[in-house]
């Protein structure tokens, strides 16, 4: 070996440097530059255990601190009184669906921009980002003024002739929070370009700045100002314009893989939009869906007592935590193998999607069977009664086990399909599994059965299993490795 080595243990002078130079042709003749399978091999995918976790742990922070500061939010608003309380509550259940309606949006332009960097174009990038905050930006609009025009008869229609003193309060909450459906769509919208670059610390730490805007904001509003309603939803604002502002401005860094442009952007560009919104319709019919099915749920979790009502509430705050892991790995997937795909490396994201999934595992098992374990501790300074305690705890438990066992592959898995570009298929799964499992399976257990909010939950589980068979036998056919996004 060392033999070997000292061959090249020579030097060249300055002549025969000139010479070598004089038969630069700009390629290799040892190697054809065009070969597909050259290009490929140069292009492949190299992401190392480090990068994982640069990617995957800010993912997570940022869901966690999301979920606290809501939390949080929920103290708050609670000294405003009441009326206070029920009217942000009920208004929060009408702004998840466009929440999720943006999210679902800027998903399927991050698949898009993800394949495209994989890709190496920076351009096609570039203009996909564009035309990714346009729409984002016609869309919201559109629904802010659909809201303030109709904010009274939105309300009316989706909860009745509730309490003048109620109604007051959602009409100025759904109000002043239409004002920020923009704001929220371009945040969206730019932290999915910057998680498509695997930029997840920019994300994390703009989230923390926002969120305590909000929080500093909201207790100004109403243990100093005592604004009421006015008091927590303005802050809101305020750090949902700052969030939009400053991703907006970041997102134009041409040192960025991707950026934004002014011509990008003010154009439409129907091919491109086309891509997008074939990523972004299936998604947002799937999540809105699922939407509706949770308010159905929850009117009939409404037949059950109040002693379940209870129980099952506080289990929904449980849940929401334990979930955290894997949909912050879910977002690791659509970066990762969107860029694979965009590569047109199917190997590699063959392997990443295994890979993840290994780590999906393991970290659901670690973090559902951590929040398992706190749930009795927590549990002790809630006023409930013995009987809601308990069921907690069994709510808890069901939905951890399925949590941590089925969701990386119902969930996780069903986002690298995404990624992929099989939208299609794991949308009519969601679909099937959503009606035909959850809301069948919970009217079946919670009511024929007598179950109660434990058959809700065992219904929920289910579900998850249905997915998880269905989109695993997916990935393990290789269908998925089919499809072109960017083609």
């Amino acid at each position: 070996m060392e033999q070997n080595l000292n061959i090249w243990d020579f030097q060249l002078s300055d002549e025969d440097m000139a010479e070598i130079a004089k038969m630069d042709l700009g390629h290799s003749e040892i190697v054809d530059h065009s070969d597909p399978g050259f290009v490929k091999m140069l292009h492949t995918m190299k992401i190392s255990n480090q990068d994982l976790k640069n990617l995957i742990v800010p993912l997570f922070l940022e869901q966690l601190l999301s979920v606290l500061v809501g939390v949080a939010d929920t103290f708050m608003v609670s000294y405003a009184g009441e009326a206070a309380v029920s009217g942000v509550s009920l208004v929060n259940m009408f702004n998840t669906v466009f929440l999720f309606l943006f999210s679902a949006l800027a998903a399927g332009g991050a698949v898009v921009v993800s394949q495209y960097i994989g890709s190496r174009d920076r351009e096609s990038g570039s203009v996909s980002a564009g035309q990714l905050m346009m729409i984002s930006v016609v869309f919201s609009m559109i629904v802010m003024i659909f809201s303030l025009v109709l904010n009274r008869q939105i309300l009316r229609l989706l909860f009745g002739e509730v309490e003048q003193e109620v109604m007051d309060a959602c009409v100025t909450y759904l109000r002043i929070s239409a004002y920020s459906y923009p704001a929220i769509a371009i945040y969206n919208a730019g932290a999915a370009i910057y998680r498509s670059m695997g930029k997840t610390r920019v994300t994390m730490y703009l989230s923390l700045a926002s969120n305590g805007i909000n929080i500093v904001g909201n207790a100004i509003g109403v243990f100093v100002l005592h604004a009421g309603v006015a008091g927590v939803a303005y802050p809101s604002l305020i750090a949902r314009a700052f969030s939009a502002v400053v991703i907006t401005v970041l997102c134009f860094r041409r040192k960025n893989e991707v950026w934004l442009e002014w011509r990008n952007t003010f154009c439409w560009k129907r091919s491109m939009v086309k891509r997008i919104l074939g990523i972004a319709v299936p998604n947002g019919i799937e999540n809105g869906l699922f939407q509706l099915v949770k308010v159905a749920l929850s009117s009939i979790t409404a037949l059950f007592g109040t002693v379940q009502i209870a129980a099952n509430g506080v289990a929904q705050s449980f849940w929401s935590v334990a979930a955290l892991m894997g949909t912050a790995l879910g977002l690791a997937f659509v970066t990762v193998i969107g860029q694979c795909m965009g590569a047109d490396d199917t190997d590699a994201a063959e392997y990443y999607m295994k890979k993840l999934l290994r780590i999906t595992f393991l970290a659901s098992v670690l973090w559902n069977g951590l929040i398992l374990l706190a749930t009795p501790v927590i549990l002790k300074g809630y006023a409930l009664s013995a009987e809601a305690a308990d069921l907690v705890v069994i709510l808890v438990i069901i939905h951890n086990l399925f949590n941590a066992l089925f969701y990386p592959l119902s969930g996780a898995l069903s986002n690298g399909l995404r990624a992929a570009g099989d939208v299609k298929f794991t949308m009519y799964v969601s679909l099937f599994s959503t009606i035909g499992c959850r809301v069948v399976f919970s009217i079946l257990f919670g009511i024929w059965m007598n179950l109660g909010v434990i058959g809700i939950a065992l219904a929920m589980g289910l579900d998850w299993v249905i997915r998880a068979v269905f989109f695993w036998v997916r990935f393990r056919r290789g269908r998925w490795k089919q499809f072109r996004v960017i083609a």
